[in-house]
């Protein structure tokens, strides 16, 4: 019985020694896969600084994914200032996606870039930089954004009031309107007539005439001379002969 426990015994510790080796050789796998990925991600970061840096981003447009994530890191570099390298990394493993993060050195500010990858390494999924801030300077930001906030909320807020006070006034010039167009136009005086002036008739071609007439009045009244009137003009009649009969 004693020498069965003992045979037990040892089978269990072989079986064992083998487990733990065999996690061992695991880890140390999953370990050098990582550092190779780590790496892979850290040329990827350096490729992608030298096409920034010689102006090709253009020469990628047909690749949106990688299009973008060059446009990304080019915003970035605003921030981060000059690239100086990076500094290791890790790496998270999905279902369907493997994401890689790379520690960006800068002059002005330190990023992460995280590179992700289909779940078989075959293509690239997207790119995105982010800049590493000081507390303060996060603190900072958000106190900005909150400021720009609460100032378009005011703002807006004191456009509404100016609107809404003006609804009262909209009517009274309204009012005053109708009432404009209600008022009777002002009176057109006439204009005064102007009598034309009387144009004396020249009767010096009609001497003969004057003198003809002056005599039949004279004759007329019996005065037998003409000292007692003066014919000035002579004009026609347009009555008919019966008229003047």
């Amino acid at each position: 019985m004693k020498k069965l426990l003992a045979i037990l015994g040892v089978i269990t510790c072989m079986v064992g020694l083998c487990a733990c080796g065999q996690e061992e050789t695991n880890t140390s796998m999953a370990s050098a896969e990582e550092e190779s990925l780590i790496q892979y991600g850290e040329t990827t970061v350096q490729q992608m600084d030298m096409i920034v840096s010689q102006g090709a981003i253009e020469e990628y447009a047909s690749d949106p994914v990688i299009y973008n994530g060059l446009l990304d890191w080019q915003n970035a570099l605003d921030d981060i200032g000059k690239f100086e390298g990076t500094d290791g990394g890790f790496v998270e493993k999905g279902d369907e996606d493997i994401v890689i993060s790379i520690n960006v050195l800068g002059s002005d500010h330190d990023a992460v870039m995280e590179i992700v990858f289909a779940a078989d390494m075959s293509a690239y999924e997207g790119f995105s930089t982010n800049v590493t801030y000081t507390t303060a300077e996060n603190m900072g930001r958000a106190a900005m954004n909150t400021l720009i906030g609460m100032g378009t909320v005011f703002v807006v807020l004191i456009i509404i009031s100016f609107i809404i006070s003006a609804f009262s006034v909209i009517p009274k010039i309204e009012a005053k309107m109708k009432a404009k167009d209600a008022q009777p136009a002002p009176a057109v005086k006439a204009m005064p007539t102007i009598a034309a002036p009387a144009v004396e008739e020249e009767l010096s071609d009609d001497t003969e005439l004057v003198a003809v007439i002056a005599a039949a009045v004279a004759a007329y009244e019996g005065s037998g001379s003409t000292d007692g009137f003066v014919v000035r003009s002579i004009r026609k009649s347009n009555k008919s002969k019966w008229q003047n009969a």
